[in-house]
């Protein structure tokens, strides 16, 4: 213990454990930028060739398509969300993942509790309603004007579904002041704008 306090007290000890921390220092700072410019031209590059595959509109009961296996949103307690658009109870989940579209609470691409600004009050619904075919233009609209902070989320989804997944989970834009919703009744939203600020 005395030993290492008298070495500790030698300027040339101290001088080498600063050398060291700044050259760590200088290292991965130099490593940071070269990770973020890496990003950036990885993000310009596959921007200007990254499009979304949009789904098709067909009823699963209509279509000579056999689908085997759906994605779904998973994480409902009562109700999930295929990526056909289809909403069901979780009982009526089939086992490759899709809504059994013969079950009587199976709706397509419902709106049910959700406002005409897009925004809605439950996560499943939000999802189908931005499934429909003809929300394809507001979704490009938003791609398309996505401030950077929201690039390299919704530059990584692969298609129509995953959109909507990643556009209906509460943001910064649900929230004010980083603690209260904007709108507590409607802060699942896929629309352009953010949830109406309701007065407290």
């Amino acid at each position: 213990m005395m030993v290492l306090r008298r070495l500790l007290r030698k300027r040339w000890v101290l001088g080498v454990v600063f050398g060291l921390s700044l050259i760590y220092f200088l290292t991965s700072t130099l490593k940071q930028e070269e990770r973020t410019i890496r990003d950036r031209t990885l993000l310009e590059v596959r921007d200007s060739d990254h499009r979304i595959p949009w789904k098709v509109r067909f009823n699963l009961g209509n279509s000579s398509r056999q689908i085997t296996q759906c994605r779904n949103s998973i994480q409902g307690k009562t109700l999930i969300t295929d990526e056909l658009g289809y909403v069901c109870e979780r009982k009526d989940l089939l086992v490759n993942g899709c809504c059994n579209v013969n079950a009587p609470s199976t709706r397509q691409y419902i709106c049910k509790s959700c406002l005409a600004n897009g925004c809605c009050s439950i996560y499943e619904y939000c999802v189908s309603c931005c499934l429909q075919p003809d929300k394809q233009p507001l979704l490009e609209r938003f791609l398309n004007r996505a401030a950077e902070g929201f690039q390299n989320l919704f530059t990584a989804v692969e298609d129509h579904f995953e959109l909507c997944l990643a556009k209906c989970r509460t943001s910064s834009q649900s929230v004010q002041h980083e603690n209260t919703y904007r709108n507590p009744q409607a802060k699942y939203c896929y629309g352009e704008s953010p949830p109406e600020l309701l007065p407290v």
